[in-house]
């Protein structure tokens, strides 16, 4: 143990390294494994090495990421409220299961049920940590699966103000990071840090991200757009923990500063490790989809 907090944050750790960064739908979620790299004679401690702020983005990100592992997969059902600029409103009911993939990104499966007119839609999603992410749309009118390919997965899902791009797990290995500071946020206090994604093809030039520093929950991300401009905020509330270990949130709202309109993710019906099988999540499946 660390003799106070002061001490804790001047020595290093070094981490296993881990997959997946926790938000949604993340949101998405195994045991951090932590090394003390402070060593030295009985009731000494080596020299103090700062971390950049580089440094400990990646490792913030890291740690978040390790508090998800092990969840194996799970399931939950999502009311999707999208709100013009003038507060008028359209409502959507969606299925969700998510599938955790060893040693590779998470699988996914949005399946929306009403209105009727889109009943049958569905994403599937293949994350991945090296390379970029598969989407497939199935377009049960068509009886069509498209492939959305990396131009396109800035666009707008389904009408709301989720990108493709927001719908796909993330990826501790698809950004750098860097530490800016420490702030209140509510009665928490929490890191903020900046994301820049590697993809050259991603619809953002960069996320700010506010964590509680307790939990390492994210409770807002800024979203600029590929010319710098804040182009969204996306905000979460009502977080509930299960299985005594991970945390979910209930309610997700993503405004659009260009347009005015928003989009409201209302999450229930969340249930961990149902024995889903690897079958359910693949492209030429979502022909079958009930």
């Amino acid at each position: 143990m660390f003799p106070d907090r002061e001490t804790a944050e001047k020595c290093p750790v070094r981490q296993a390294r881990s997959k997946r960064f926790p938000y949604p739908p993340g949101a998405s979620f195994g045991a951090l494994v932590l090394t003390l790299a402070c060593v030295g004679l009985p009731g000494q401690l080596a020299p103090a090495q700062a971390e950049t702020p580089e440094e400990k983005g990646l490792r913030l990100a890291r740690e978040a990421s390790a508090r998800n592992d092990g969840y194996g997969d799970f399931t939950a059902a999502m009311k999707m409220v999208l709100r013009d600029r003038h507060g008028r409103e359209s409502v959507r009911q969606m299925r969700f299961k998510v599938l955790e993939v060893s040693g590779d990104g998470d699988k996914s499966l949005f399946v929306f049920d009403r209105p009727r007119d889109v009943r049958g839609t569905a994403l599937l999603t293949h994350s991945h940590i090296n390379t970029r992410d598969d989407q497939w749309l199935y377009l049960p009118a068509l009886k069509r699966v498209k492939r959305i390919n990396a131009a396109k997965r800035s666009g707008s899902f389904m009408g709301s103000e989720f990108s493709y791009e927001d719908m796909s797990s993330p990826e501790v290995e698809e950004y750098t990071y860097k530490y800016v500071r420490d702030e209140p946020c509510g009665e928490l206090t929490c890191s903020v840090t900046e994301q820049f994604p590697l993809d050259r093809k991603s619809g953002y030039s960069r996320k700010v991200v506010w964590q509680d520093t307790g939990e390492l929950r994210t409770w807002k991300m800024e979203l600029y757009d590929r010319k710098g401009s804040h182009l969204k905020t996306l905000t979460f509330a009502d977080y509930r923990q299960y299985l005594e270990r991970y945390w979910r949130a209930g309610e997700q709202t993503m405004v659009n500063h260009l347009t005015g309109a928003s989009t409201v993710l209302e999450w229930t019906e969340f249930r961990f490790r149902t024995n889903l099988d690897k079958s359910e999540f693949t492209h030429t499946a979502l022909r079958r989809i009930r």
